[in-house]
């Protein structure tokens, strides 16, 4: 069966995250029941990353197998039929080796985050964004964003819930741009790992907050780093800011 490999970005406000759920709208479910159109049979597609509910991707990677032998622009173009209305689209479609896996064989994830200081409320990108009503310390917030980089037991940032084997990974970049708009001032957390914990991201988004807010200080996040404990973690933040923004393959699939 040949396999493709699918560039997907979504808004993730109508999804309870990209896992398929029985009885609730998934990206994954919404992407499958559109292959289900071309070739109808029970479709299953892999991806690069979970995504929980709210999250959006600009950059997702999934992959399918076909019983057809597709052209990748005529199935790409098929599959963005099927998935209207949803905001849904797959922006890439590449034949790989049949052993290509979305997952298994990505280098790295990148994720961005998206916070915004402004008194008045979103209108234009309302739902993907994080707004609060109060100016940041952006350089109080990178000097905290320093001490997570590199080889850490992040447990402190790891979600209750994660069923990853070890809290221990490697950071490879945690940067925050601030972009000054008309309207408001935007602070992009730019995260780079081969993988992550559950919640990871979000937690060190509101950990991070609260430093350029002035109620932690940079100290405060090697402390809560050191504790190894998922009570020294600040608040986590709202998860409409978060984009899954790329991945990282050995040979880009979409090249």
């Amino acid at each position: 069966m040949p396999r493709y490999a699918l560039l997907v970005e979504y808004l993730g406000a109508p999804f309870k995250g990209w896992q398929r759920q029985n009885d609730q709208p998934s990206v994954q479910g919404t992407i499958e029941a559109a292959l289900a159109k071309l070739e109808p049979r029970a479709q299953t597609i892999s991806a690069a990353g979970r995504t929980d509910a709210g999250v959006h991707a600009t950059g997702q990677v999934a992959h399918c197998d076909m019983e057809r032998d597709w052209d990748p622009f005529r199935l790409n173009e098929a599959l963005n039929y099927h998935l209207k209305p949803h905001p849904v689209a797959i922006v890439n479609c590449a034949r790989v080796d049949d052993e290509w896996h979305a997952r298994f064989n990505a280098l790295e994830r990148q994720y961005v985050f998206r916070l915004v200081s402004r008194r008045a409320p979103l209108t234009f990108e309302a739902g993907q964004m994080w707004r609060v009503n109060y100016q940041l310390d952006v350089k109080a917030m990178q000097a905290g964003a320093d001490r997570l980089i590199g080889l850490h037991d992040f447990t402190t940032f790891r979600s209750s819930i994660c069923q990853a084997q070890s809290p221990v990974k490697t950071l490879d970049e945690l940067r925050i741009e601030e972009i000054q708009h008309a309207n408001g001032t935007e602070y992009r957390f730019h995260v780079r790992a081969r993988s992550f914990l559950h919640n990871q991201v979000r937690s060190f988004v509101g950990t991070l907050e609260r430093v350029g807010a002035g109620a932690w200080t940079p100290d405060d996040v090697t402390a809560a780093l050191q504790a190894k404990d998922r009570a020294a973690c600040g608040p986590v933040s709202p998860p409409q800011g978060l984009y899954l923004a790329g991945v990282q393959y050995p040979i880009d699939p979409f090249a």
